[in-house]
């Protein structure tokens, strides 16, 4: 302990640090820290006044003199001054390590398809945030980690990760990426496509928060065996007053038709650029969904009805980025050699 309150021994983290949401793995600890990747400012200023859930309580909600704003988009940094405010937030939070504390070592798991520019600023804002050691990790590998697949056998592993900036699609075989694809369509774009329907179908205009509620409770990919039906609330685009409307699990499918057909082919063109010794594994052990669109119903099934291949949902789809950029703290040689491929 002694030494330790010296920072003579590194505090590893690993950081999904997603769209919607960020997740913070303490090494020993497992996943402390789960939180919306919001910042509320001043408006007009950079002053930041609430992070994580308190300023995702105001998206909607807030005076003409506040903005609740996502500082990532499509799953990379949009606003640096605020990802970096956000990651310090968070990390003090995780690890209650003090400002310009050099004995962090991080993990940030990273979309697949994000530019070198882009990685740049992730390693910077995590740097600014703490970070003594950097490194990144792409995220369907991750994913493939942190839900227990077997990637460092000499046959193929496919991982689809539905966060809420992009889809990352990936075949992994041998601890290396064989082929992946990455679509800036996921849980962000269902919601936009729900908040479309509402205001073509019912002229009404209902909010992203609103939105994710619809695609939670009654959301799906495929025929439900009974259907289910919600009360949604929001501002008539005629009358301009408030208004109710009763709405079904089978138009909310409907709406989603489009972004769901863009995530099934980001699959099957995976599957078609696949190698075909690693093709005739995937027979066998199927695809592995994760992240939080992985919950949405009956996205396995379509999955499977559009591929021919078995789609299982993971144990725990939350958490497996988090999870896999955390365990990879345990093993600093395949970290390096991970990161490497990342950067």
């Amino acid at each position: 302990m002694f030494r330790k309150f010296f920072g003579l021994f590194p505090t590893d983290i690993g950081i999904d640090l997603g769209t919607a949401n960020t997740l913070v793995f303490v090494k020993d600890q497992g996943i402390v820290l789960r939180e919306p990747s919001v910042v509320a400012v001043k408006a007009g200023t950079t002053e930041v006044l609430a992070v994580g859930d308190e300023a995702r309580r105001m998206l909607g909600r807030t005076p003409g003199n506040i903005d609740a704003v996502r500082p990532l988009k499509d799953g990379v940094i949009a606003d640096f001054a605020l990802t970096e405010a956000m990651l310090k937030h968070f990390v003090r939070k995780a690890t209650g390590a003090g400002k310009g504390n050099q004995r962090l070592r991080v993990v940030v798991a990273v979309p697949s398809g994000i530019t070198e520019v882009e990685k740049r600023a992730v390693k910077e804002a995590a740097a600014h945030a703490g970070a003594g050691e950097v490194y990144l990790i792409e995220e369907p590998m991750a994913a493939a980690i942190g839900v227990g697949l077997p990637i460092q056998d000499a046959s193929g592993n496919m991982i689809v990760d539905i966060g809420g900036g992009t889809t990352e699609v990936a075949v992994i075989s041998l601890s290396g990426i064989v082929q992946s694809r990455s679509v800036k369509v996921a849980g962000d774009e269902m919601n936009e496509a729900i908040i479309s329907y509402m205001r073509r179908a019912y002229s009404l205009s209902v909010g992203e928060p609103t939105a994710e509620a619809v695609k939670l409770q009654i959301g799906s990919a495929y025929t439900l065996e009974q259907e289910a039906f919600m009360e949604v609330k929001g501002l008539d685009y005629v009358a301009g007053l408030p208004k109710t409307v009763s709405v079904s699990s089978s138009e909310v499918r409907e709406a989603l038709a489009e972004p769901l057909a863009a995530l099934v082919d980001a699959v099957r063109v995976t599957l078609e650029r696949c190698p075909p010794e690693l093709a005739a594994d995937l027979v066998e052990r199927g695809i592995v969904l994760a992240g939080g669109g992985a919950l949405l119903r009956g996205l396995d099934q379509l999955i499977t009805e559009q591929t021919g291949l078995p789609a299982h949902v993971a144990e725990d789809p939350l958490t497996a980025v988090a999870l896999g950029a955390g365990r990879v703290l345990s093993e600093l040689g395949f970290l390096k050699k991970v990161s490497n491929a990342a950067v």
